[in-house]
């Protein structure tokens, strides 16, 4: 679940404490191309106002006007876009595409009290939701547990299901946070240097000042995690590595010319650490952008994180990476 989910989840409760007629309405099931995954959704106010997104498209345009019109349901009830090709044009929807939501009314907000105080502990929460009974219940979930609609019963995860781990609290790491909350992301910023972390600020980040290579050992690394050390200092970056390297983490990065990545991978080659370890570092970091900046630089680690994560996912752990070519990366 991203920032942008959550952000849905806010004005929902927000809205409802305002007194306001509320539907949440979330996409359960796709088939064809659909423009977005389970788990997407949006909140919508009676006079048709709108935070979030189920399609990008006239999905919503149609729901603004049933919710105008007092067409949505006083209980959780199911609607289907795109089922025949004539519908499937109207509400601007692929070839073969579609979605099927649920839109559920909201009258009170305890639920979302929970689900979202467990989100900001960056905890994983699962509610249930019985659209004949009506009943509905929240409990702890695991980052592999996903979203599913059984016809009967809808079950919807919140909560970051995936971890980053940056080695450097510096203005690359900054930018990198954010966007990777955005992207589903629970960040994690490691930097034992007071004169660095003194003046961090990201608000979305979880903050540690133990040395690099503990953090990556305490954190517990799975394959839903990814590491990229930024701080160009040796000493730092190459501690985590050789922890990093030897995890189940999906993605290693760091941040460096190829050259410096050259001296690198000689300097990890020392320790216990075998070819194919080794072979999981990707550096320089990110996709080839021609970046520069700070800004720049995290933008392309972002986008290959997705890359990776999309492509190759839990499944591919371990394996060793095929570089792009990739930009020059100086000191930021």
């Amino acid at each position: 679940m991203n920032a942008l989910d959550l952000e849905v989840l806010d004005q929902a409760r927000d809205w409802v404490a305002q007194g306001h007629g509320v539907h949440l309405v979330t996409v359960v099931q796709t088939w064809g191309s659909a423009p977005r995954q389970a788990g997407a959704m949006l909140a919508l106010r009676a006079d048709g106002r709108l935070v979030g997104s189920v399609s990008g498209g006239c999905v919503e345009d149609d729901l603004i006007e049933r919710a105008r019109e007092g067409r949505l349901a006083a209980q959780a009830e199911r609607i289907t876009y795109g089922v025949s090709r004539d519908e499937a044009a109207r509400f601007g929807l692929p070839c073969g595409g579609t979605l099927r939501l649920i839109a559920e009314p909201l009258r009170d907000t305890a639920w979302l009290d929970t689900v979202l105080g467990e989100i900001r502990q960056h905890r994983i929460v699962m509610r249930t939701l019985d659209l004949q009974t009506g009943e509905a219940s929240v409990r702890a979930a695991s980052p592999t547990d996903g979203s599913d609609f059984d016809g009967r019963v809808f079950r919807a995860v919140y909560g970051p299901r995936w971890r980053l781990l940056i080695i450097g609290a510096n203005q690359t790491a900054r930018v990198l946070a954010d966007i990777a909350v955005t992207l589903d992301f629970h960040v994690i910023v490691c930097d034992p240097r007071e004169e660095v972390t003194a003046t961090w600020n990201a608000p979305h980040a979880t903050l540690t000042t133990g040395m690099p290579d503990d953090t990556v050992l305490d954190i517990g690394t799975d394959e839903r995690t990814a590491i990229v050390a930024v701080t160009h200092d040796p000493k730092l970056d190459d501690m985590a590595l050789l922890e990093a390297l030897k995890s189940r983490a999906f993605y290693v990065g760091a941040l460096g010319s190829r050259a410096n990545q050259a001296k690198r991978r000689e300097r990890l080659a020392m320790f216990d650490l075998t070819e194919e370890d080794i072979a999981r570092l990707r550096g320089p970091v990110g996709l080839p952008i021609a970046s520069r900046t700070p800004a720049e630089i995290a933008v392309a680690i972002a986008a290959e994180l997705v890359w990776v994560r999309n492509t190759l996912g839990a499944d591919e752990v371990g394996a060793p990476c095929v570089q792009p070519q990739a930009q020059a990366q100086a000191r930021p």
